[in-house]
């Protein structure tokens, strides 16, 4: 790999801005966000540290080359032009997949067909070989084509970035480890603060609070693709990991509680808590929204709770905002936030949100409702 590589960080809309903040902290170079993604430059130091430091990131890619291609012709030779000997050995596997929006080249089988051929084209020149065995380590190539932009990139994490090692096991409609670690940047979590979630399913904002209070890196319990190549440095990883890891403040006073109405969801809380090392940091017992009421000075309550589609879930939803409402009362000290694809949600909670932002839980597009006033 050179010294110097632009990588692509692609992550949910809305959270763009927390993402590239977070690439700055962590030391990346000309960090420019884009709907959707975030652009930065460095070299196999950075590329490690954005894997394993990355809370709001989906997943770091190497952005080799970005082209305008309006036919297959136009395709191939792009993609043909790029150093991929580079990256790619002899014995390297590189399957390629992608997506193509308002383009002229809408094929997306055609292009991961063109585009594989002219990688092994130029491998073919560059190896003197007609014929590659794609035995050795995973190089994914990924493309997307949009409004005829070409940007052509490898996969550096192999599993998303939301994946961090602690939850293997997750209650019924589980949130996104990346969305639940931006929910809780964006309600102003601090190192000495006291957080609750009341629908704590299978522990995810709980735990991201904690990791966050405590700066705890979210990839040092997992690998990374790029760590399996030959390309790659062991050690430059290593480090790394030792690095990030010392910054870790598992001293912090930080506390989160959760509530679910489920036994089995507060001990699978708790299960993921040790698992994730911010058990000290965690607890979770049985109780219902209803029967919420703390008298903590100060607290920050984020949550993620039940909605449905079928009638029945849509009552029953509805009462739940209702209480919501009457036991987040207005206090000093005290902040909520709410995640929702509800548009009545304000209605049934009884008062306007301070502060509204759009962000998509998967596929389905919510707003993110804070009180704090």
């Amino acid at each position: 790999m050179t010294d110097k590589m632009k990588f692509c960080a692609p992550c949910l809309m809305g959270v763009e801005g927390l993402a590239a903040n977070e690439l700055r902290e962590l030391g990346c170079e000309k960090v420019e966000a884009e709907n959707g993604r975030v652009l930065f430059e460095g070299n196999e130091e950075t590329l490690a540290i954005a894997n394993l430091g990355s809370r709001y990131a989906e997943r770091i890619l190497i952005l080799l080359g970005e082209f305008t291609a309006l036919s297959f012709e136009e395709l191939f030779e792009g993609v043909r032009a790029l150093p991929w000997e580079e990256y790619l050995s002899k014995e390297d596997t590189f399957p390629v997949s992608g997506s193509s929006l308002q383009s002229a080249l809408h094929s997306v089988p055609d292009c991961q067909a063109i585009i594989k051929k002219a990688v092994v084209k130029r491998l073919e020149g560059k190896y003197r070989l007609s014929w590659f065995p794609e035995t050795g380590p995973l190089h994914k190539i990924r493309f997307r084509i949009l409004k005829d932009k070409v940007s052509v990139m490898i996969d550096t994490s192999g599993q998303g970035l939301h994946k961090r090692g602690y939850r293997r096991n997750s209650a019924e409609a589980p949130i996104k480890e990346t969305l639940a670690a931006s929910m809780v940047k964006l309600s102003r979590v601090r190192s000495d603060g006291t957080f609750f979630d009341p629908f704590c399913g299978s522990g995810t904002l709980l735990i991201e609070a904690a990791m966050l209070a405590m700066n705890l890196k979210p990839g040092l319990c997992r690998s990374f693709e790029a760590e399996q190549w030959a390309q790659s440095d062991r050690a430059v990883w290593k480090d790394e990991r030792e690095r990030l890891r010392a910054l870790a403040r598992p001293e912090v006073s930080f506390q989160a509680t959760g509530y679910d109405i489920d036994p089995a969801a507060v001990e699978l809380t708790l299960e993921n808590a040790r698992k994730a090392g911010v058990i000290a940091h965690v607890g979770a017992r049985v109780r219902r929204v209803e029967e919420f009421a703390e008298s903590s000075p100060y607290g920050c309550v984020v949550c993620n709770p039940p909605y449905g589609e079928r009638l029945l879930d849509l009552r029953e939803s509805e009462e739940i905002y209702r209480a919501m409402g009457k036991v987040f009362v207005p206090k000093k000290g005290w902040s909520y936030s709410v995640i929702t694809p509800d548009e009545d949600f304000e209605k049934l909670f009884g008062r306007r949100a301070d502060k509204r932002r759009k962000l998509y839980n998967g596929m389905i597009k919510c707003q993110f409702y804070q009180f704090f006033k």
